[in-house]
């Protein structure tokens, strides 16, 4: 029982602790984001909010996939580079549809031009879109590989089953 105990407490962790990088990193490209199609909002893409949203989030992006694979989930990919940020482009290709879809609607469906409403509807956007990426990126773009903590816990589980004792069940 303390075998699984740890396990379980040993999992927690890991998770935990890729949640708080993942919010750092999306923090960071969060500000490249807003920021960046602010400032093309103020300037060079004034009357094009959606396309200034999609260059922006584009840029972020690139961050995002540096910063994820490079720390979040470094423990996690196998992948070659090229078919793992192909994925994570996909992936974040949804969410950037996600994001560009609510401040569609919020600017051209409902009316609500002014800056503040635009700001107001890519951080909307961006929070579910963020709910998306963590379980896409858990399960799809960086899956596959089990963290030092719970291969040490699955040869532990192995040997209890192997050896007449109850099989444990993997925690996912």
């Amino acid at each position: 029982m303390s075998v699984l105990l740890d396990r379980l407490r040993a999992r927690i962790d890991s998770i935990y602790r890729e949640v708080i990088k993942f919010g750092v990193i999306g923090l960071i490209a969060f500000i490249i984001d807003l920021g960046g199609a602010n400032l093309l909002w103020s300037t060079v893409l004034e009357s094009r909010v959606t396309t200034a949203r999609l260059i922006s989030g584009a840029v972020a992006t690139l961050f995002a996939w540096a910063g994820n694979r490079l720390w979040t989930f470094r423990r996690h990919h196998r992948r070659a580079a090229l078919p793992e940020v192909l994925l994570f482009f996909g992936v974040n290709g949804v969410a950037l549809a996600i994001s560009a879809a609510v401040l569609a609607i919020s600017h051209y469906a409902l009316g609500f031009q002014s800056l503040l409403a635009d700001n107001i509807a890519t951080i909307l956007g961006i929070g579910i879109g963020t709910v998306f990426r963590f379980v896409a990126y858990r399960q799809f773009v960086f899956a596959g590989v089990v963290p030092p903590e719970d291969a040490a816990a699955g040869i532990v589980a192995k040997s209890l089953g192997e050896s007449g004792g109850r099989r444990a069940r993997p925690l996912e």
